[in-house]
């Protein structure tokens, strides 16, 4: 990318893994559909590009890498984008959507561990087709030495993902944005009589067993009604008790509640697209808000 991009009609450059290019251009924003075959997934991999018009800085776009990016269309996230543009909410993100495959159970999760019954196995794998095929991509198509920040984000199992990859990469990234989360991902059956919470949450454990990372922010979104599961009886259904204890978790390694972490709990909120569109500007906002 120059250092002046006052107008662009393809933004992106022929790379040799990637095929099947389509441009769809928004009123102030380009997109662009991608197919990959990844080596480290074995499958094709559908990208969604989102990048601003006009950027006069190359230097002041930040990267927003978001699981689930078959979810966007749905949630009409080019709009939610092209109105934060216009209204000079935001600072430019060149925002990347990734498809999730058939066997999505297996390649989001934990990288470090699968679930009880193997789900995640393939977690790992997921992370390097980020870190080591898309990034080198991105860079390469853009010429860009560096963002000037790095995010994932992700809903549900993807919001699980985008945690512990940020978690697990934290000089790579600085921003987590994570939609009604599965931080019910656990090593053990719940109906189990050895089941305990504090000991086999999975990404609870991860970050319990973890250092602090000077600099990583942290975006949480629940619904009230995200679930009715209240396995403790607690009166507070299971995805916000299991996402409160990730907060928790975090807030004992030294991160912030006020500075660092922000919480959008949803009165009516429900573990739905329609939830996480109307969460979405919240969350652009938080991350890459123009004070």
């Amino acid at each position: 990318m120059s250092n002046h991009v006052p107008e662009m009609t393809s933004f992106l450059t022929p790379f040799p893994y990637f095929w099947h290019m389509q441009l769809l251009n928004g009123p102030g924003i380009l997109t662009e559909t991608i197919s990959t075959n990844s080596s480290f997934l074995y499958r094709d991999v559908t990208l969604d590009f989102f990048l601003p018009k006009n950027v006069t800085d190359p230097s002041q776009i930040s990267l927003l890498i978001i699981n689930d990016g078959q979810n966007l269309e749905e949630m009409n996230f080019l709009n939610v984008l092209e109105s934060l543009y216009m209204s000079g909410t935001i600072s430019p993100l060149l925002c990347v959507g990734i498809h999730a495959g058939k066997e999505r159970k297996m390649e989001y999760g934990v990288a470090g561990q699968a679930d009880y019954l193997g789900r995640g196995a393939w977690a790992a794998a997921y992370t390097d087709f980020i870190m080591k095929e898309l990034l080198p991509f991105i860079y390469e198509n853009y010429s860009i030495a560096s963002f000037k920040e790095k995010a994932i984000a992700g809903f549900s199992l993807g919001g699980l993902t985008a945690l512990d990859i940020t978690w697990n990469h934290s000089r790579e990234f600085n921003k987590a944005g994570i939609f009604s989360g599965s931080f019910w991902w656990r090593s053990l059956d719940q109906n189990d009589v050895a089941y305990d919470d504090d000991k086999h949450r999975i990404m609870q454990q991860v970050i319990r067993n973890g250092s602090y990372s000077q600099g990583l922010q942290f975006f949480f979104q629940c619904g009230n009604k995200d679930e009715t599961m209240d396995r403790n009886n607690n009166g507070i259904i299971d995805s916000i008790d299991d996402t409160i204890a990730v907060i928790d978790e975090l807030a004992a390694k030294g991160y912030s509640r006020e500075k660092d972490i922000y919480y959008l709990e949803m009165p009516n909120g429900k573990h739905d697209v329609p939830t996480w569109a109307l969460a979405m500007p919240v969350f652009l906002k938080w991350g890459w808000g123009r004070n």
